[in-house]
Formats: C-alpha cells, sequence, structure tokens
C-alpha cells in the first residue's frame, strides 16, 4: 500500500453561535497526545502533502467592487479553512453519502457543469427524480441573506449540506446512519483530525465541512473578469470583448431590460426570490407566490437546463421569455410589469443573440477544471 504523510494541523478551535439564536454553538477542541504526521492511503485518494489554498484566495479589487463583499454569507462559526474544506471535498465526492453508495453530492453539482446537473431533474440512489433542477453551487458564498435551495426552505449552507443525505429520493440516509459509515472507513479519522483537532465524526462537523469546501468554489477568472480588470468600469465597452458582447453587456445593464437590477453586483446574484412569470398560474410556489431564488449567472453557459424546473433547454429560450414569454400573476417582480401588464423588450434578433454572447463571457474554465475542487478519489 502506498502512503504518503501530511503535516497534522494542530490547534484549538473556538466555534461561536452565528446571529441566529437557535443556532448550535461549538465548543472548544484540543488534540490530547497528538502525532507530528497523518497517514493517508494514496491508493484511495489523491490529495497533496500541503492542502490546497482554500482559506485565502486572492480575489482581484474588480471582483470584489459593486458590494460582493457585502454578500458573503460565511458565518462567524464556520470560517474556510485549508484542512476543513479538504475534508468537504472528500465529503462532496464520497459515494459512501448515500444510502447503497451510488450518490455523492457530485453526483447532482458537476464540476464540468458549473456545479449543477445537466439533466432536468437529478438521479436519486434508487433511481426516483428530484421534484427540481439542481443550482450550480459556483459563488454560493454570495448570497446575503444565506438561504438555499429554490425555495429557500434552508436557513444556511449548514443547513442544506445535510438535507440531501436525508432526503428520501436524494441519498436516502439518517444522520446516523451517515456517521456510523463514515466512522468506518480509516482515512476519515485523520482528516476529521486536521479539521477540527480530534476524529470525532458527526453530521455536524460533516456539514460544517462540506460547507466550507462550497463556500471556497469562488469562480472569478472569466471572460468578463479579464475585461473589467482592463477598465475597472463595467458600463465601458471592454476591449476584450467583441461589438455583439459590448452590446449585450449594454443591454443587460440598461434600463430596457432591467436585467442587472436582479441579477446584481459582479457576481451577477440575486437579493431576494422574485416570481418571473413563468406561469400565469402558480404550480410550484416556490417561496410563496412562485418566487424562487435568483442564482448567480456565473458560468450560466454550462448550467442548462434553466429555471427551478428546467424548463428551458438554453439561453436562447430564456432571453425569448424575457422578451415575450413573462405571464402575468398576482405577486409577478415589478421589474416585468408595465402598469397592470406585463413588459415586452421588443429585442431585435440580434439584441437577443448580443445578450447570449454576453451571457457566454461569464464562463470560467479555470474553474470548471480546476483540481482541487475536483474528486479527490482515484478512480
Amino acid at each position: 500500500m502506498k502512503k504518503f504523510l501530511i503535516p497534522l494541523l494542530i490547534y484549538s478551535v473556538a466555534f461561536t453561535s452565528c446571529s441566529n439564536d437557535d443556532e448550535n454553538d461549538y465548543i472548544d477542541i484540543t488534540v490530547d497526545n497528538p502525532t507530528d504526521d497523518i497517514i493517508i492511503d494514496t491508493n484511495l485518494l489523491n490529495l497533496p502533502a500541503t492542502p490546497f489554498n482554500y482559506a485565502n484566495i486572492e480575489l482581484p479589487n474588480f471582483f470584489l467592487d459593486n458590494d460582493v463583499e457585502n454578500e458573503d454569507n460565511t458565518p462567524n462559526n464556520n470560517p474556510i479553512t485549508d484542512h476543513g474544506a479538504t475534508l468537504g471535498r472528500v465529503l462532496f465526492y464520497d459515494k459512501s453519502l448515500s444510502k447503497n453508495n451510488t450518490i455523492s453530492c457530485a453526483s447532482c453539482h458537476i464540476q464540468s457543469n458549473g456545479f449543477s446537473d445537466p439533466n432536468q431533474f437529478s438521479t436519486g440512489f434508487e433511481g426516483g427524480l428530484t421534484a427540481r433542477n439542481s443550482m450550480g453551487l459556483a459563488n454560493a458564498r454570495f448570497y446575503d441573506n444565506g438561504r438555499f435551495f429554490w425555495d429557500e426552505r434552508a436557513e444556511s449552507l449548514e443547513d442544506q449540506t445535510l438535507m440531501p443525505v436525508q432526503d428520501l429520493v436524494e441519498m436516502g440516509l439518517t444522520l446516523t446512519e451517515l456517521e456510523d459509515k463514515l466512522s468506518q472507513e480509516d482515512h476519515y479519522a485523520s482528516l476529521f483530525i486536521n479539521a477540527f483537532g480530534d476524529p470525532t465524526i458527526s453530521s455536524e462537523r460533516v456539514a460544517l465541512a462540506l460547507s466550507q469546501f462550497i463556500r471556497s468554489m469562488v469562480s472569478y477568472e472569466s471572460k468578463f473578469d479579464e475585461g473589467l480588470a482592463q477598465v475597472n468600469n463595467i458600463e465601458n465597452n471592454f476591449p476584450n470583448f467583441t461589438e455583439s458582447e459590448n452590446r449585450g453587456k449594454a443591454l443587460f445593464m440598461s434600463n430596457r431590460t432591467r436585467c442587472f437590477e436582479c441579477h446584481n453586483t459582479n457576481v451577477f446574484v440575486g437579493d431576494a426570490p422574485r416570481n418571473i412569470g413563468l406561469d400565469a398560474t402558480i404550480t410550484d410556489e416556490g417561496v410563496g407566490g412562485g418566487r424562487f431564488k435568483v442564482p448567480s449567472l456565473r458560468n450560466i453557459e454550462l448550467t442548462a437546463p434553466y429555471m427551478h424546473d428546467g424548463r428551458f433547454a438554453n439561453l436562447g429560450q430564456v432571453i425569448e421569455h424575457y422578451n415575450s414569454g413573462v405571464q402575468n400573476s398576482p405577486n409577478l417582480d415589478n421589474r416585468l410589469r408595465q402598469g397592470n401588464n406585463v413588459r415586452r423588450l421588443n429585442l431585435t434578433e440580434a439584441e437577443k443573440q448580443s445578450l447570449v454572447d454576453f451571457l457566454l463571457t461569464l464562463t470560467d474554465n479555470n474553474f470548471i477544471t480546476d483540481e482541487k475542487y475536483g474528486d479527490p478519489f482515484n478512480q
């Protein structure tokens, strides 16, 4: 058996409660009689001897402009650490998190698809389908209210990460079963010691580590970012853009389309759930009244199909919805109204193509190929 040594991260961790009064407090954790090295079986896991940098990714100023930092939903009791995110990465790709060892988090959130699912609905551990499309995870940490799922039923990412594990369609485990299964895997003792100071495996720690890994998934190296770095003003033409891409950017930012009012900041994410007129008669209430979370448009080229139910196969259909397909309903977002009726954009074919061309500039090829976000298990 091939092995290598990973230096043990030894520290005392003090977790304090978040602003929500009902959140759990986490006590200090210390290591008794620590060793200097931890042995990992490299036949199973391909992990670097020194962990990847997850905690201190240096984000460029142009990315953080436009109030991006104010959108960060990282709680005080779960900052990203390199070892915590490393543990989260292993958990994210581990099919042991499902009842019959067939499904991992990564089964429905695929790196090459911007951590979304190319299928309209995702397949669970026994072949059943989820009720909604799997949302992309890029830049998940930049959403101010911190809620997750299309209907925002999870109050935080820490809450969200354990819900699919327990879902009877998706992964099918109880939290006790989860803890028992992970405790039988020798490599987790080392990973939990590195992340938390001792080998205790608990569902709470699983949630913390998964959340650290997901929050570390920051996409900021697209063609759009290259252009913004050159001119440092989103309203100016970007020298690396084509004429059509610059026209699409201008349309996206304009009062005519008002796209940027819902997909704002340089992360292009919403600030609240919205009803975007998908149906005149609401069949899926979402948050309520047909309102759904507004995801980031980063890597939108890769995350088809679109909307909570995956009804649109491509970006052209999405643009056409806003151009001519918005349906009136009582909770329709005001940005899509004109008086008592819905707004029609009356875009030309060239303008619609320009909007699509602009959205394609948000693709970050480095992000979707970065090893530190990829599968650590040797096949």
